[in-house]
This record gives C-alpha cells, sequence and structure tokens, in this order.
C-alpha cells in the first residue's frame, strides 16, 4: 500500500520510492516560494523519467491569481515538448490541486498526478471534488495521494505560524490549507490521516446499469455510512460490454463513429475509443461487439451460420488508418462463429474457394474455403501491435471449443449432422489458417518463429473467443491477454489500489466463470499483489452456492444486492437497480467499519 504518513511509507517498492524522489524536488520548488514570502507549493512535471518543468506558487509576486505551482509548471512542460497534451506526463505538486489546476490538469490530458498534503478547503483530487475521475469529463487520470504529507504539511505550518509570529496575516490563509484553529496542527495532513480511502472497481450489471452507473449508486450506500470516506470510481471492464466506457473513462480521448457491416450484412452504427497510452503512443479500443455482437442477430440457427466478423475488421482497419498504433480487441458478446475469416477478409486477406472466388460470409462459407493469404492483411497492421481481450480460454475446436461451448448462445444446434458438419468445415479451416501463417515464414511477415509457436492454431487456449475470432488474431501475429488485467493497467489501477483500504468490486452474477478470470476475480488477485492489507469486497445480483475459488482469488466478503425478495424483472428496473446498490453499498461500508 502506498498510503504516506508523515515521511514514513507503508510500502517498499519502486514505484513508491520514485515518487518520494520527485515530491523532494517539488519540496524543493515549495522551499523557494517560502524564500520569497509566497505560501510555500511546489510542483514538477516528470516525463520519460526525468523533470521537464518545475515551478513554485507566485501568486503574490506576480499579481496572477493562476500562477499556482502546478499550474505554471504544466504551462512550462507544454513549452518544453512543444505541445499542449501532456500525455507520457506525471504532475508532483505539494498540495492537492484546486478545481482551477485540477481542470487544467483533465485538458491537459495528463497521465497522472502525486500530491503531498490534501486541501479540505479546495481540494478537487479527492477531497472536496474528484474532477480527475468525473465520467463527465472527456479526460480521467489516477491520483497518488499522500506522498511525503507529512513533510509538505510541516512547510505549510511552519510559514503560517512564522508570519503570525510576526504579525503579519497569512497570505490567503483561508485557501491555503493552513493550521487547525485549536490544535495547531496541519488541518490537511490530518484529515489526510484520517480519510478512509475507498476504491471502486465494479463491472456492468448486464441489462440493468453501466459500471459508471454501479459505482455512482453503491458510492451513495458507502457515503452514507462513512461521509468523510474519499471515493475513487474506476469503471472496468473484461473486453466484454463495457469497455469502451472503462477505457474512455481512464484515459480520456475521443470515441469515434463508424458505419461498418454488422454480423448480418446490413449497415450498423459503430465506435471506437482513440486515446493515448502512458507512454503517449496513440491506441484504439474496439469491443467487437459494437459491430458483431449479439444484441446486433436474432441468435438463430440461420443467423448462427451466417454471422461474419467483417465489420470488426473495418472497425480496426480505419483505426490503423487514424493512426492507433496498438490496438486493444474486446472479444466478449459476439454472434459470429465465422472463425474470424469476415475479419482477415476486411484487412485484406484473400481467403477464397477452389474456383478463385471470395469466401461467402459466416461460418456457411468456410464450408468451401480452399486458401488463404494472410499476406495483405499482415503488412497492413505491420508497424501496429494487436492485442485481443478475453476471458475465454477455449480452443478453436473439440468439446471446449468454440462451437459447442458458445455456438448454442448464438443458434447453434446443441447437438447432431448439423453440428457435426460445422465442425469439419471449422477444422478444415484451422488447417488452412494454420498453413497461411507458416508460409510467411523467411519473409519480413512471419508471425512467430517454427518451434517457438503453436503448432496449429486450433488447440491455442482462447482461439475459440468470439466465435474463432482469436485464432484470426494469433495468425496475424497478435496476442491474447486477460481483458480485466488489460483494463487495469490502462486504467492506472495498481497506484489507485495501493493507496486503498476498501475495494469494492462485482457483477452481475458471481459463479464459477467469475474465478475464471472476470472482472471481480481480476480486480481482487491485483489488489491483493499490490496492497496485501486492503479488504476486497464483492457485490452481485446472484450468487452461487460454492464460491470457495472466488474466495481464494482473494475475495474477502460477497454482499448480494438484494433489498428483499423481488423478480428479475423487477431488479432490472434502474430504480430498483440504483436502490439496491445504495443499499449494498452502505451494508459494504459498515461490515468493513465492524473490522477495524
Amino acid at each position: 500500500m502506498s498510503e504516506h504518513t508523515g515521511d514514513v511509507t507503508m510500502s517498499g517498492d519502486a514505484c513508491a520510492a520514485e515518487d518520494e524522489r520527485y515530491m523532494r524536488e517539488a519540496l524543493a520548488e515549495a522551499r523557494a516560494a517560502a524564500a520569497e514570502g509566497e505560501v510555500p507549493i511546489g510542483a514538477v512535471v516528470v516525463c520519460g523519467g526525468a523533470v521537464i518543468a518545475r515551478a513554485h506558487n507566485r501568486r503574490e509576486a506576480d499579481a496572477d491569481p493562476s500562477a499556482h505551482a502546478e499550474f505554471r509548471a504544466m504551462t512550462e512542460a507544454a513549452r518544453v515538448l512543444g505541445r499542449w497534451r501532456l500525455t507520457g506526463c506525471t504532475v508532483y505538486v505539494t498540495l492537492e490541486p484546486c478545481c482551477m489546476c485540477a481542470g487544467l490538469m483533465v485538458n491537459a490530458r495528463i497521465d497522472r498526478c502525486v500530491y503531498g498534503a490534501a486541501d479540505p478547503k479546495g481540494g478537487a483530487a479527492g477531497t472536496l471534488y474528484r474532477l480527475n475521475n468525473d465520467a463527465r469529463l472527456n479526460h480521467a487520470f489516477p491520483v497518488t495521494a499522500g506522498v511525503l504529507a507529512g513533510s509538505c504539511a510541516e512547510l505549510l505550518r511552519s510559514f503560517f505560524a512564522e508570519r503570525r509570529a510576526r504579525g503579519a496575516r497569512p497570505v490567503d490563509e483561508g485557501t491555503a490549507c493552513g493550521p487547525a484553529p485549536e490544535s495547531g496542527a496541519p488541518a490537511c495532513a490530518a484529515t489526510h490521516r484520517a480519510a478512509l480511502r475507498v476504491l471502486l472497481a465494479v463491472d456492468s450489471f448486464k441489462g440493468s446499469a453501466t459500471s459508471v452507473e454501479t459505482e455512482a449508486w453503491l458510492a451513495e450506500g458507502l457515503s452514507k455510512a462513512a461521509p468523510d470516506a474519499r471515493l475513487t470510481s474506476l469503471p472496468v471492464a473484461d473486453g466484454g460490454e463495457g469497455t469502451l466506457e472503462a477505457v474512455h473513462a481512464a484515459c480520456g480521448g475521443e470515441v469515434v463513429e463508424r458505419s461498418v457491416a454488422g454480423p448480418l450484412g446490413d449497415a450498423v452504427a459503430a465506435a471506437y475509443v482513440r486515446a493515448h497510452d502512458a507512454d503517449g503512443r496513440p491506441i484504439a479500443v474496439i469491443e467487437m461487439a459494437r459491430a458483431a455482437g449479439l444484441a446486433l442477430s436474432d441468435a438463430s440457427e440461420a443467423s448462427a451460420f451466417a454471422a461474419t466478423t467483417y465489420g470488426v475488421g473495418e472497425l480496426v482497419r480505419a483505426a490503423v488508418a487514424e493512426g492507433a498504433r496498438t490496438v486493444y480487441l474486446g472479444l466478449g458478446g459476439s454472434a459470429t462463429n465465422d472463425g474470424g475469416a469476415g475479419f482477415l477478409q476486411a484487412l485484406g486477406a484473400e481467403l477464397v474457394q477452389k474456383d478463385g472466388a471470395p469466401l461467402a460470409p459466416g461460418l456457411a462459407g468456410l464450408e468451401r474455403a480452399a486458401h488463404i493469404d494472410l499476406a495483405p492483411a499482415r503488412r497492413l497492421i505491420a508497424d501496429v501491435e494487436l492485442i485481443a481481450l478475453t476471458d475465454v480460454r477455449s480452443p478453436l475446436l473439440g468439446r471446449r471449443g468454440a462451437l459447442r461451448v458458445f455456438g448454442p448462445q448464438k443458434g447453434m444446434p446443441r447437438e447432431g449432422a448439423r453440428l457435426e458438419e460445422a465442425e469439419r468445415w471449422m477444422t478444415d479451416y484451422a488447417g488452412l489458417l494454420t498453413r497461411a501463417r507458416d508460409a510467411l515464414d523467411g519473409t519480413d511477415l512471419a508471425v512467430g518463429a517454427p518451434g517457438a509457436r503453436p503448432r496449429s492454431l486450433a488447440g491455442v487456449p482462447g482461439a475459440g473467443a468470439a466465435g474463432g475470432l482469436g485464432a484470426a488474431v494469433l495468425a496475424l501475429g497478435g496476442t491474447l491477454v486477460s481483458g480485466i488485467d488489460a483494463v487495469l493497467d490502462l486504467a492506472g489501477f495498481d497506484d489507485e489500489a495501493r493507496a486503498a483500504d476498501l475495494i469494492i468490486t462485482g457483477e452481475g452474477a458471481l459463479d464459477e466463470q467469475t474465478a475464471a478470470g472476470k472482472v471481480p476475480v481480476g480486480v481482487a488477485r491485483r489488489a491483493k499483489r499490490v496492497n496485501p492489507q486492503a479488504r476486497v469486497v464483492a457485490v452481485a445480483g446472484a450468487r452461487a452456492d460454492d464460491l470457495a475459488a472466488v474466495y481464494d482469488a482473494g475475495i474477502d466478503l460477497v454482499l448480494p444486492i438484494l433489498r428483499r425478495p423481488m423478480a428479475l424483472s423487477e431488479a432490472l428496473e434502474p430504480a430498483e437497480a440504483r436502490a439496491n446498490l445504495v443499499a449494498v453499498g452502505e451494508e459494504a461500508m459498515r461490515a468493513y467499519l465492524l473490522g477495524r
């Protein structure tokens, strides 16, 4: 846990040590401000492991209400970098930013803010406001609070004490985190030490509430039981529904809309998020379900055989054309069973029949597949990192394969001749896809090296995700990763979890699938790794009888959300969902307080 009390950190990790090093640079600026008679607040901006700008408070000297330390440091950083976007930058400041400075951080698209002393009279990064993580704004960033808080607060206290001793009125004492009226202790540090820190990282409750809504309603209940608790919300997802919203809330960026082919060929309006990662690289985040999801299909047998991933490929092609150098592709909620054939075609790969005609769409088209050439698609994404997000470990073929495990929910028959026939088509297609990958060996388009890659794409865990789209991603040299871990990385989860006392997670239902890598278990595992002392509570609309695997993964308590017996249709109504989540939020906090 990277919570700090005074100068003593409760974490010995490298990240905490680095934060302290740069905060000492900010403290040096704060002391320079004090020497000039200014309220001692200092700031530095770090980019690429180096301080690129430093500044201290100069409101009095410059007669400028905007001359706050972090404001001046950010404008200097923009001048040094030659751009207004401060992506890739972390701002270190000795006092929690006010609304003006936190607003500039949002507008500058900073990656992260680290502050020392909290400001109970004007703090806008967690104390009075949370501008850094307001879903209504177009950018969000993680905040690490309390780094060298004692030193930062003591510098302020000493400054004001000295001015009082000389009979001088402290400069703007009412908004500069002055000493508490009676004790003389720094109010900001006292507030920081006493504040219970709660991190919300909850998946959407499908059909009922988004991740953002769920966390907002839980926060209402948490605040009822602990009004002074400091709450931080990180909308999360595992690569399925809600992934775009979660990444947009964490990384900012733009939502880009495109018209693409839907699963059954009709044009659909889809969207992806265009943003920058922590290193400033342009990224795109795509939910394949936006172009080829179950919501766009009738889940009939005819649709199961006809649905195509072509529109997903169109979204990836558009993102690459518009500058993305890393593409995150969420594979949840698909309506397709085409092995990613349509996806490959949209990227330029040649998939043809024996007569040389292009392969027809969908699973049915695989019956006539005769040859695959991946080279054109590989060239298109040669400089692009393609990362598929999934919690599915199913291979392409067999008893645990795409058609048998996930096909029925898309309209596939559960057994019989039609299913066996489809399995034969998919088997032949998997062989063609593997040979097409191997045909690139010896060229600059080669995918991996013989002997250091799976001999066949069919048996790779996750190849069966999204009806086999996982296999197509692998054939192009892409990677399959845990969806929840990738989203947590993009959201800066580890930094927030280190500072948390209580972590709230959850989803609609907790069962054996949860332990396989869905949001609650993904959150719990990461939380316990970076902050073993934190308590993790999972809330759920429903739970299985046996949750041993879920508890073993790091969840400390599971709380069902229903306030009273009710039908599922009633529980899914927004008003009831809100009331249930507010109530369980209060219960979670009271349960935590019992054990303190």
